[in-house]
């Protein structure tokens, strides 16, 4: 016991959900969650995704949470404590965040690129056909240039420690983050053409539901709430006793789907708008943002102006969650190897780098080399995302459900007399509803459905 009080932890429960919530607050909820409510038909889409996010994201992150808070260790020491025959699993959960946080940084990188490019005034030379982005890319000095000074803002916060570094950082950008997110889309809505694309996103049509819809929600929310990363284990771990995690999940579940529905209300009525209610205009991936938003921001009366503006939210997206991700690296290693923080936060941005660069070289250098046909990057990207964490996830819903039994997490969420609301719906999904859902996330995956 004396190892844990000794270990530093958030201050408050709001230190607490600020930071888990900037830590499920991504590149995915900016960019992902618009593209495919646009692609797995609009207000459907957007339903199907809250009904599960009050269900199946609940339950998998109160596990989580819970499981790292009862053991005050990070993800691979959590489950050596938790079941010796599954302290593999630790090491397997680690692995996601050493695998996203490289390619996570140079996608910063660019994120920081662009925002430099509105600032100085040349943002029409964005607004291309993708010209300016692949040249951008493809330039190796530039692309490795802001990849390092994203990954380096990253580590000077975490560097600074949990309470003095993350949780100061988070209740600073949190509440930033939100007002950005309100004020665009706020103003995106008084455009010509906005509310055809309004009416697309918020109104569900069941004539648009199909298996796909309810695959690309299942990923997407298993995506974007930081799950199966270690992430919450190691700020589970950091949580106190005496804060209430069940009504902690649920404020930070409303902070990440708020954010997503907010980037939905920016994105696609503003798209819609530009390209007269073409769907397919919203494409996938960085195409969105580094190409079809510049076009649309150019067609704008403000455009540099809400550029700027737009491209300091994803910014601040970007930090909350690479943040979380090396914290759980530092994490780990200090535990174990007595490492202390500043001495590990440098082994880790050095490793990182190396393995950033990687995909950095993957779109200039590299451009040519394939890993089971996708460019360096887009290989990390699927073997982390639909690989690695939908098993860990199962796995872990395996031992809390078959192996320790429910109540190891029910009675952690019921620490100080605490009345947890949503047991028997708890008991429900991890047991039956979860695994079958991960399941089919991690087929679909492999068979390419979504």
């Amino acid at each position: 016991m004396e190892g844990k009080e000794k270990k530093s932890g958030f201050s408050s429960k709001i230190g607490f959900v600020l930071a888990a919530a900037g830590s499920a607050v991504g590149l995915g909820n900016l960019w992902r969650f618009p593209y495919l409510a646009a692609q797995y038909g609009g207000g459907i889409f957007l339903l199907v995704y809250l009904l599960l996010a009050v269900t199946f994201g609940f339950a998998l992150m109160v596990t989580e949470i819970a499981l790292g808070r009862k053991t005050g260790k990070s993800v691979i020491g959590a489950f050596s404590e938790l079941h010796p025959k599954f302290s593999a699993l630790g090491w397997v959960a680690a692995a996601v965040p050493l695998i996203i946080f490289p390619y996570y940084c140079v996608i910063g990188g660019w994120v920081i690129k662009y925002l430099w490019v509105y600032l100085v005034g040349q943002g029409a030379s964005a607004a291309d056909d993708g010209t300016y982005f692949s040249g951008f890319i493809g330039n190796l000095g530039p692309s490795a240039f802001f990849m390092f000074l994203f990954m380096a803002i990253t580590a000077l916060v975490v560097m600074l420690g949990v309470e003095k570094g993350i949780e100061k950082v988070s209740k600073i950008m949190m509440p930033i983050l939100l007002l950005i997110s309100v004020v665009i889309a706020g103003y995106v809505l008084t455009i010509d053409g906005a509310m055809a694309g309004l009416i697309y996103y918020i109104k569900p049509d069941f004539g648009n539901f199909s298996i796909k819809t309810l695959i690309a929600a299942m990923g997407q929310l298993f995506y974007s709430m930081s799950l199966a990363m270690g992430i919450l284990f190691t700020y589970g771990s950091y949580m106190r006793k005496e804060d209430d995690l069940e009504s902690s999940v649920r404020h930070i579940e409303l902070f990440d789907t708020g954010v997503a529905f907010l980037a939905g209300l920016m994105i696609i009525p503003a798209v819609f708008a530009f390209s007269g209610g073409d769907e397919s205009a919203l494409g996938t991936g960085p195409s969105l943002m580094f190409i079809t938003l510049p076009n649309v921001f150019e067609s704008m009366a403000q455009g540099r102006l809400i550029g700027i503006i737009f491209f300091i939210l994803v910014m601040l997206a970007a930090l909350t969650s690479s943040i979380s991700l090396m914290e759980t690296l530092v994490s780990v290693l200090c535990e174990r190897t007595k490492m202390k923080r500043i001495p590990a936060c440098l082994v880790v941005f050095a490793v990182s780098m190396g393995l950033a660069m990687l995909s950095v070289l993957g779109y200039s250098s590299w451009s040519h080399v394939t890993i089971m046909g996708r460019q360096i990057l887009d290989f990390f990207d699927f073997i982390s995302n639909n690989v690695i964490m939908p098993l860990v996830a199962l796995a872990t819903c395996v031992l809390v459900a078959y192996v320790l039994g429910t109540k190891t997490v029910e009675e952690e969420v019921e620490q100080q007399n605490h009345t947890f609301k949503a047991k028997k719906l708890y008991r429900i999904v991890v047991r039956y509803i979860a695994p079958v859902i991960l399941l089919m996330i991690f087929v679909s995956s492999l068979l390419g459905v979504v």
